[in-house]
């Protein structure tokens, strides 16, 4: 078994993602996200790509192959299904003790395995999150979980923004929760509700 700090968290945020992925349906996929860029078709597909197949594939150090990459996975009425089969795999290829050693190459930059698998973890639950509220449901992430993603997205908001990958931080009271912080840090506004008009 591996004992390393992380695995128990990403294999509560898979679970989690695997939840959420259960309750989207057809109408959902062409509406808004709080992800601004992301009608929610294409959020879903970002998101079982990384999080799961890059997940699995970053464990054994093979890179995503083309065919994923371009792969519409909504298309696939069993998607969500698929995608928690494939978080499965992603986790236990990550229960390897040797996958978290040494570091991964994510083109013109190597990053510590651990720092990959926070990375990727932080992209599970806040898109999580992003699709939740897409659909109008809410994301159940734990303390222990909420306080993690908030840490790694302080730690690199100010790259992801340099490249877009964040919009700039929105304001949250002092006595907002660890998600809701890290929500704001990020970019998104906690309190995004999906138009049903």
């Amino acid at each position: 078994m591996n004992g390393h700090a992380l695995h128990p968290l990403m294999s509560r945020a898979a679970a989690e993602a695997a939840r959420i992925a259960r309750g989207v349906r057809p109408e959902h996929l062409d509406g808004p996200t709080p992800c601004t860029a992301f009608d929610t078709r294409t959020l879903v597909n970002h998101w079982v790509l990384y999080t799961s197949h890059g997940l699995e594939r970053r464990a054994r150090r093979e890179p995503l192959p083309e065919e994923l990459v371009a792969r519409d996975f909504t298309a696939d009425p069993g998607w969500a299904l698929a995608y928690a089969d494939q978080l499965d795999r992603a986790v236990a290829a990550w229960s390897d003790p040797a996958a978290w050693e040494g570091e991964i190459d994510l083109g013109g930059m190597t990053v510590s395995a651990a720092s990959v698998a926070r990375m990727v973890v932080k992209e599970m639950v806040l898109h999580g999150w992003d699709v939740a509220r897409a659909t109008g449901r809410q994301a159940d992430v734990d303390d222990d979980l909420a306080r993690l993603v908030l840490t790694v997205v302080e730690e690199n908001a100010e790259i992801y923004r340099q490249y877009g990958g964040f919009a700039e931080a929105v304001p949250v009271p002092a006595t907002a929760s660890s998600l809701d912080r890290a929500l704001a840090a990020s970019g998104r506004d906690p309190g995004w509700e999906r138009s049903t008009g």
